[in-house]
């Protein structure tokens, strides 16, 4: 072939094997909740500089070692999903179905660990309008919480229809929009989890 035919041939090639991964109204959804994230992080280090001391010693009642727990469950969360899509993508229903199920053991594990700190706080007497610091904690973790939950049940709906065989080599866009989902939810913890548990 020659260097101008080689030349006019890529494009069209490159362009067969670029794909979004996942649904593009997936994709709008997620860049919405960054935003909206976004938003609430800047006006939690905004607040934060009006009373410094309160900040830090709200912090100092939050358990780091639940914190450090949970981030680790979720980035083996995303490791899982990530291998459940591989898998896949291979034609291994029943591996990725496996990797689904751990996915969602590591968020079972997460979600069990946040009811019980939530729990705690409660019984402490800790709600919105016990401080400003813990108003942003409870609002963000909250929110950030619920996403948890929404990913689970995405999983869920994923973990049945790959059981089912509905997915394969050739059929995976729905399991890469559950992947990119959840890769946001962990992408949020770890943004939130140093910013709330963890800066002084």
């Amino acid at each position: 072939m020659m260097p101008s035919a080689l030349a006019r041939s890529l494009p069209a090639q490159v362009s067969d094997t670029r794909h979004l991964a996942g649904d593009l109204a997936v994709w709008l959804i997620i860049l919405a909740e960054l935003l909206a994230f976004g938003i609430l992080f800047l006006s939690y280090a905004f607040a934060r500089t009006f009373d410094v001391a309160l900040f830090n010693v709200s912090q100092s009642t939050l358990d780091l070692n639940s914190g450090a727990i949970n981030t680790a469950l979720l980035i083996s969360g995303s490791w899982c999903v990530v291998r459940a899509v591989e898998a896949v993508k291979h034609d291994a229903s029943t591996a990725g179905a496996r990797w689904l199920l751990a996915a969602l053991a590591c968020g079972s594990g997460f979600v069990l660990i946040k009811l019980m700190e939530f729990s705690a706080k409660a019984q402490a007497g800790i709600d919105l309008s016990t401080n400003t610091f813990y108003m942003f904690y409870i609002l963000l973790t909250g929110f950030h919480f619920f996403h948890v939950l929404a990913a689970m049940v995405f999983l869920i709906i994923l973990l049945v229809k790959t059981r089912a065989g509905r997915y394969g080599k050739h059929n995976h866009h729905a399991l890469e929009t559950g992947a990119a989902f959840w890769h946001m939810v962990d992408l949020l913890w770890i943004v939130l989890f140093p910013l709330i548990y963890v800066m002084r």
